[in-house]
């Protein structure tokens, strides 16, 4: 099966919904994945775009893949756990980078480390605990492998992956609009689910989400080693060329990838946005100084989506009460008709009045 790139990128509007219709589910397919919560225009503004803003009592978040903070549904989060979790050791100490180095010259299995780890968090918290004290009192605990010195704290703590990575293994969700964060129990938790959905297995979540993707892109989204994502590969993929690349997509969703519809109206992703986050950025922005203006290291912008494509970047400009937007398109063209309305919207949502563009 041959596709276009524009082809893709409609498709990943449809699924994600992006595409300006009615959204399937009411736009939460996003919640398979999970949804980031990076930033003020986090989980809340992605799941809004989308036309399905859930009501904060429903949706739980936690630390899980990369270690970044993620919106569930509530009621699935037990299913979550387990399906985030690392598969081996192998993929553990991936995910947890420098920390696995002392664990192992101790001679200490990574998922018994991040178990151990755990058990303790759960000691620790009973109640909503900002992260901070909870850092403290993991230190007191746990043996010489566990912790490093952290030269800009000028103390010893718990490396930071492993801590949050064992989080959610402990039972424990993070309080919504916190900084610095605040963890607190689960409620009614029981440990991890030992079933799970398929549309909630990462790397079926990611060919659906951000498909048709290779394994070595499904292995940077999650953060795992590509032999691990090469051994739970579906069995349910066909071979899609991508403008003559070799990917693969899940059989279920080649009618939709063959004709997808065509997107319509003109959407503020924040910087971490579901859209942005597939691992193939030369096909989302062919444009390298584009690219570099998007992605940067350091102050990532958001993104302005015209339809299926990404057209430029934009950042918020707040002042009391008011919100101005500073956007701009990378061809240096005229900024999109729908652009007012799609920063009336974001004014909105963070209870401002947008007061035009810079």
């Amino acid at each position: 099966m041959d596709v276009t790139r524009t082809q893709v990128l409609r498709y990943r509007c449809a699924v994600q919904g992006l595409a300006g219709q009615a959204p399937e589910r009411a736009g939460i397919a996003a919640l398979d994945l999970g949804v980031q919560d990076t930033g003020p225009d986090g989980a809340g503004w992605a799941l809004a775009i989308r036309g399905g803003a859930e009501p904060t009592d429903e949706l739980s978040l936690a630390w899980t893949l990369r270690g970044a903070p993620h919106a569930y549904r509530r009621r699935e989060i037990a299913a979550v756990a387990a399906a985030t979790a690392p598969w081996s050791d192998a993929d553990a100490g991936k995910r947890i980078f420098d920390a696995a180095k002392p664990l192992r010259a101790a001679g200490i299995g990574i998922l018994e480390a991040l178990d151990v780890i755990a058990e303790a968090m759960a000691e620790i918290v009973t109640g909503p605990t900002v992260k901070g004290e909870v850092s403290s009192a993991l230190t007191e605990r746990l043996p010489a492998p566990y912790l490093r010195w952290c030269r800009p704290c000028q103390a010893t703590h718990a490396y930071e992956q492993p801590f949050r990575l064992a989080a959610l293994r402990a039972g424990l969700e993070l309080e919504p609009d916190t900084s610095p964060p605040v963890l607190r129990p689960i409620p009614g938790w029981r440990g991890p689910a030992t079933e799970v959905p398929d549309r909630l297995d990462p790397v079926r979540a990611v060919l659906h989400l951000l498909g048709p993707a290779t394994p070595k892109q499904v292995a940077e989204y999650v953060d795992s080693p590509v032999r691990e994502i090469n051994r739970r590969w579906p069995e349910d993929t066909v071979e899609v060329k991508v403008d003559g690349e070799r990917r693969h997509a899940l059989a279920s969703d080649s009618a939709r990838l063959a004709d997808p519809p065509t997107p319509t109206g003109v959407r503020l992703l924040g910087p971490y946005d579901l859209f942005l986050q597939g691992r193939d950025r030369t096909l989302l922005v062919p444009d390298e100084a584009a690219r570099k203006d998007l992605w940067r290291v350091l102050g990532r912008p958001g993104a302005i989506l015209e339809g299926a494509e990404l057209v430029g970047t934009w950042r918020p400009r707040s002042s009391g009460r008011t919100l101005r937007l500073q956007a701009a398109r990378w061809d240096g063209g005229a900024l999109p008709s729908g652009l007012g309305e799609a920063a009336e919207r974001l004014a909105a949502h963070r209870g401002r009045t947008f007061g035009g563009f810079v």
